[in-house]
């Protein structure tokens, strides 16, 4: 249960990270770019991946997939923040846990509990509290957050399948994730250079820094919930989401003064029952 709650605290900083940068004039493309390159350094650092460990038999369509989807939902999610706001795209982001959770019943052949089915409905029932100020918007409007509520649901899905993987270490796996993220980040940034005639900003490295340091401890901790809960992966998909939801808007409310309705708080404590739930029947 520790990796599953330093993976939200790790989550949320993310969030948190670019909000800030929100203030500053800086180019997101790049803050996306140095923060797969120093991902893949602590990574590099922090465990010396075995690339000869690495053969034929590795999962490279996983690999590669999750290589070029991270990034790319990283874009849609800049897009979806620039046409109609970070609260609409958060909403976007934290419904994506539909996908991998009926993913655990329907792919993963889980075996759900009537404990657990009822936290996963209380949490759906959360989520529409928590998000009920969003209001109907145009349907060209909502391209980019359907693409980042689908993104991060594959994404959660291939993390999986890597956590599940034993042949190779997930260290390992996550260093080649990392590598192909930042090659792809490059070709970008590159493209804006040369042709879009950007320039380099230091802010942007140094919150790509931060970004690259808190992304390393969300996708690290969350591969070592899931290689922990290899049983339940309803217990990560679920937990993590609600408990994203519950810090963040904690951290709206404290930290940046966001207001919340009656509503919103009853989505917040019904997230909570959730969670509590689950968990029980993890350990039940």
């Amino acid at each position: 249960m520790l990796y599953l709650i330093l993976s939200i605290i790790c989550s949320v900083s993310v969030g948190i990270i670019f909000k800030i940068s929100r203030k500053y004039e800086n180019n997101n493309f790049q803050i996306v770019l140095f923060n797969y390159f120093f991902a893949m350094l602590f990574c590099l650092f922090a465990f010396e991946p075995t690339l000869r460990a690495i053969d034929e038999n590795a999962p490279f369509v996983v690999y590669g997939s999750l290589g070029i989807l991270l990034p790319v939902v990283f874009m849609f999610l800049i897009a979806s923040i620039k046409n109609i706001g970070i609260v609409k795209t958060d909403a976007a982001q934290r419904l994506s846990l539909f996908i991998p959770i009926l993913a655990a019943w329907f792919i993963f052949k889980e075996e759900f509990t009537t404990s657990k089915i009822i936290g996963i409905l209380f949490g759906f029932l959360a989520l529409f509290c928590i998000l009920s100020k969003i209001k109907e918007s145009s349907q060209s409007s909502w391209k980019y957050p359907l693409l980042v509520f689908l993104g991060f649901g594959v994404i959660d899905i291939l993390f999986k399948k890597i956590a599940i993987y034993t042949f190779v270490p997930y260290t390992t796996s996550l260093f080649m994730v990392f590598a192909i993220a930042f090659l792809i980040m490059a070709i970008v940034v590159l493209y804006q250079q040369l042709i879009k005639k950007e320039v380099f900003n230091f802010k942007n490295l140094l919150f790509g820094f931060l970004v690259g340091l808190f992304n390393f401890g969300n996708i690290l901790f969350y591969l070592k919930a899931h290689h922990a809960f290899s049983e339940n992966p309803s217990t990560v998909f679920a937990g993590m989401n609600m408990g994203v939801i519950i810090l963040g808007s904690l951290a709206g409310v404290i930290a940046f003064k966001e207001k919340l309705s009656k509503l919103n708080y009853v989505g917040l404590l019904l997230a909570l029952i959730s969670i509590v739930l689950i968990v029980f029947a993890q350990f039940k």
